[in-house]
């Protein structure tokens, strides 16, 4: 079985908790395409990656620890996030390289390679760490779109055929957690049924007809025109189930098992749809 977990708000939505707990009751392995945290806000996570000369952040580690216990195999986060994106704060009122006024994009892990954006104040410890001297650098929207297409798009096509892999190797069962708000992380895989995760509750949709929804959503014209936003989804897809979520400690969330036990009947919900 896959499943897909998603976000209804665009930040704290408690995706990887709802994750890490599935994974427990599932003994499955969780993936997150696509991630990325804050050089600022995310300070002591960026340091503990960077002093080792990586890049991931704290959601990747947390899966690639459920992961690891629930499938007894070792993994490192970045086998289970191929694409991370480092950003830091930007005073300026300018948009920046990818539209975001209040924050700028620094520069990306793919797969090994990194890509630079020129226009960033790019932290001394990630030059000094990181294999950056002969990274593709973007100076513009275009050529990040270009590298994009040669660097990003393979790397996640590639990995859709890697979490087949996973599934094969670790019993049969992935949870792919998305980004933000964003819908659908990656193509060319399919899902049982998709979890809508936000404070409080989860929806639970019939997997076909999710992707279904965010593939005639995809023509929208907001911003990140590749991406979905699940809002633009779940508006074109009726939930077949609704749970709430309790709230957790940080100790529980922090607890992949205590999870389980907390959202057991979030849970069964979700089960039940993948198994109609």
């Amino acid at each position: 079985m896959r499943f897909l977990v998603a976000g209804g708000d665009r930040v704290d939505a408690g995706k990887t908790t709802f994750t890490t707990g599935l994974l427990d009751r599932l003994s499955a392995v969780g993936v997150k395409p696509r991630a990325g945290n804050d050089y600022w806000f995310d300070h002591d996570d960026y340091r503990r990656a960077v002093e080792d000369g990586r890049l991931y952040g704290k959601d990747a580690k947390r899966l690639a620890a459920a992961s690891s216990e629930a499938c007894g195999t070792d993994f490192d986060p970045e086998e289970l996030n191929p694409v991370h994106r480092l950003w830091r704060p930007s005073p300026g009122p300018d948009t920046g390289l990818v539209g975001q006024s209040h924050r700028e994009y620094v520069l990306d892990r793919v797969g090994e390679s990194f890509v630079v954006n020129a226009h960033a104040d790019v932290p001394e410890s990630a030059r000094r760490t990181l294999p950056l001297a002969d990274a593709p650098v973007v100076e513009s929207v275009e050529r990040l779109d270009e590298i994009t297409r040669r660097l990003h798009l393979p790397m996640l096509e590639g990995f859709a055929e890697r979490v087949r892999e996973l599934q094969r190797e670790t019993g049969g069962t992935a949870v792919v957690e998305s980004y933000g708000d964003v819908a659908l992380p990656i193509r060319g895989l399919d899902f049982d049924a998709v979890a809508v995760v936000e404070p409080g509750r989860v929806r639970a949709y019939d997997g076909d007809r999710f992707v279904k929804a965010c593939e005639v959503a995809g023509g929208s014209a907001r911003e990140g025109r590749l991406e979905v936003h699940t809002g633009d989804a779940t508006e074109l897809a009726d939930p077949k189930a609704t749970a709430a979520l309790p709230a957790l400690s940080g100790d529980d969330r922090r607890d992949p098992a205590a999870v389980a036990r907390a959202y057991d009947e979030a849970f069964d919900e979700l089960l039940a749809v993948a198994e109609s």
